[in-house]
């Protein structure tokens, strides 16, 4: 039997802590987040493990539950503030959601994958999450009708960060994702919006899973 209350405490001091996450807030939604209620029931015995979990079956388009120290880091990117409404792109079951859940005001967290949403539909208030909104629907597009939020979290890679989706992003808003989903040259980056455009810088070096519907067009060069 998995002690996860120790296997949660464990992520925290040896996954997020040892990447130079530390902000306080940021260290508590870790730790009080149950990880192991976002993933089927085979794998919770892998819930903490350093890596990424598959969360879709043979023939779907791969989806996962992202390994814990470059989602902190994103999220400590974000400096989400506590009046902030966030919108997070491709939370799949709703871990994501859950966490920024305990930093900001409101959560717009958009999948689209229909089962997946509907798994994070049914964990979010088993956990006492209230300020969480589940929406479903092309992950690229952005979700319109919440417009415009302070921060944006995309969780996964990107080629190119799409005009839809920073067009969603308030005067002074952030927009945190992992830009470049071939491996090594991917950078955890940050967008921000200023006197009316959006302009990104890289922040750190990182790999996590491409989100879909995100890559380059055809002859474009990263």
């Amino acid at each position: 039997m998995v002690d996860f209350a120790t296997a949660r405490t464990t992520m925290v001091d040896c996954q997020i802590r040892t990447v130079d996450v530390t902000d306080y807030d940021v260290l508590d939604a870790f730790s009080a987040v149950p990880r192991e209620a976002f993933v089927p029931e085979a794998l919770k015995p892998l819930a903490y493990i350093d890596g990424d979990l598959l969360l879709t079956g043979p023939g779907e388009t791969p989806r996962y539950l992202t390994e814990a120290g470059p989602l902190a880091k994103l999220v400590q990117l974000a400096d989400i503030l506590p009046q902030d409404k966030v919108l997070v792109v491709g939370t799949a079951t709703g871990y994501s959601a859950a966490i920024l859940s305990r930093l900001a005001a409101s959560v717009t967290a958009l999948e689209e994958n229909a089962a997946l949403a509907e798994r994070a539909r049914a964990i979010l208030p088993e956990l006492g999450v209230s300020n969480v909104e589940i929406v479903t629907g092309p992950l690229a597009a952005g979700w319109k009708a919440g417009a415009p939020y302070d921060v944006i979290v995309l969780e996964g890679a990107i080629d190119v960060l799409p005009d839809a989706l920073a067009a969603q992003l308030a005067e002074g808003g952030r927009i945190v994702t992992v830009v470049g989903s071939r491996g090594l040259a991917a950078k955890g980056t940050i967008y921000t919006r200023s006197g009316g455009s959006v302009s990104g810088r890289p922040a750190f070096n990182t790999h996590v899973q491409p989100l879909p519907g995100f890559a380059a067009p055809a002859g474009f060069v990263f």
